[in-house]
């Protein structure tokens, strides 16, 4: 089978939006116009169903209640509701959080923000495959500690975190608990009841649904959990969001979550089988390549790679017909090495030559393969022109 250039190889920076999806949208830019907050006539009527259709489908696929769940802008707006929301509430409580070296710039820039106003935050440290000891997490808990929060599923090495063991610390010892599910969400299986997680953030643009749409979960409890918003005003979603709900974006959301749940086993154990073919591609043709990240534990179509003796930018700008990228697509622009490499211990040479396969829905065997030897010969051309790689030397393959 012929392959169609450009490849797209970034499904975690975005998703193409799922046509099912697309369809779902269409009747809220016209027929269905109406204002979910608008409660006297059929067309709010029917946003707001059509709003809290969306909500049954997300809390479908967590196993949560549909009013645990508040939209918002994505996760990064959900990150921030989470963090900054139970900081500002608990100041009576405590004004310690607990987090991880390696977390989304938007919980670490949230924190660092409170940081700025007082509280007290502790990095924790991961291993070489990204993952934090449950261990260290229980040993930095203190009796001033009112969040915990650790990313689900890193959206640069793919490491999946022990959530279940972290989210029992925190319930024994009474302190809330956080993730950054983004990129988890219709990924892996993920039940709140499972992990004891209190909040879960998500993005509908990494599940094959529209961008500018999010979601944070809020587990319900007696007494309530106690989050300030981060916007006032209608008092939408429960006086947690305020702002009109853009019903078009929330519909896809749910639809995308709708269909995740019925294609998601399938589908990972097909991204795993494209993952695995291209990771043994490369070592076949490329010596001198590291893994970054868990070798088993990681996302199925998540693959992170640094390959020695070569510039990453350069290679990058030479796989132009091939869409990957060096990381996060939010710091793509930074010519810094990886924090999250340089946390795991990667040397700052290897950091920066480091390349982030991202497999999705359409990803094919005949665009692996493309990949995989458009990548092998890039990569000995560079070599040869760096003059460090010796000539006629065979180097041992490091994954």
């Amino acid at each position: 089978m012929a392959v169609t250039v450009p490849i797209y190889m970034d499904y975690h920076a975005t998703t193409p939006v799922d046509p099912e999806v697309v369809e779902a949208m269409l009747p809220f830019f016209g027929e269905h116009f109406g204002n979910p907050s608008s409660r006297t006539h059929v067309f709010g009527w029917t946003a707001e169903s059509a709003v809290e259709t969306a909500r049954e489908h997300l809390g479908h696929l967590i196993g949560c209640k549909p009013p645990e769940i508040v939209f918002t802008s994505g996760a990064g707006e959900s990150d921030n509701l989470a963090v900054k929301g139970v900081a500002w509430a608990s100041r009576d409580r405590g004004n310690h959080i607990v987090t991880t070296a390696i977390e989304h710039r938007a919980v670490l820039d949230a924190c660092g923000r409170l940081e700025k106003e007082g509280f007290d935050v502790t990095y924790l440290p991961v291993d070489g495959t990204g993952v934090v000891d449950p261990f260290q997490v229980e040993e930095a808990i203190t009796d001033r500690t009112i969040l915990v929060s650790v990313i689900a599923a890193h959206n640069e090495i793919g490491t999946i975190q022990p959530l279940t063991e972290i989210g029992r610390i925190c319930k024994a010892r009474g302190v809330l608990f956080h993730s950054d599910a983004a990129q988890a969400l219709g990924k892996i299986p993920l039940r709140v009841d499972e992990i004891h997680v209190d909040f879960l953030s998500f993005s509908a643009h990494k599940l094959y649904g529209p961008k500018g749409i999010g979601a944070l979960y809020v587990r319900m409890t007696r007494p309530a959990v106690k989050l300030t918003p981060l916007l006032d005003g209608g008092g939408q979603e429960r006086g947690r969001r305020s702002g009109t709900q853009n019903v078009p974006a929330i519909v896809g959301f749910g639809k995308a979550c709708e269909v995740a749940s019925r294609v998601m086993a399938e589908e990972g154990e097909r991204l795993t089988g494209l993952r695995e073919r291209l990771k043994a591609g490369i070592l076949q043709r490329v010596d001198r390549v590291y893994l970054n990240g868990h070798p088993d534990r990681r996302l199925p179509g998540n693959l992170n790679l640094s390959f020695a003796h070569v510039e990453g930018e350069a290679l990058l700008l030479s796989m132009k017909d091939v869409a990957v990228s060096s990381g996060s697509a939010c710091s793509s622009t930074s010519m810094k090495p990886s924090y999250v490499l340089r946390a795991l211990g990667v040397g700052e040479e290897l950091a920066k030559a480091s390349i982030r396969f991202g497999l999705g829905r359409w990803s094919t065997e005949e665009e692996v393969d493309y990949t995989t030897e458009k990548l092998a010969g890039r990569v000995d051309r560079l070599r040869a022109m760096s003059g460090a790689w010796p000539v006629g030397k065979t180097h041992t393959r490091s994954v």
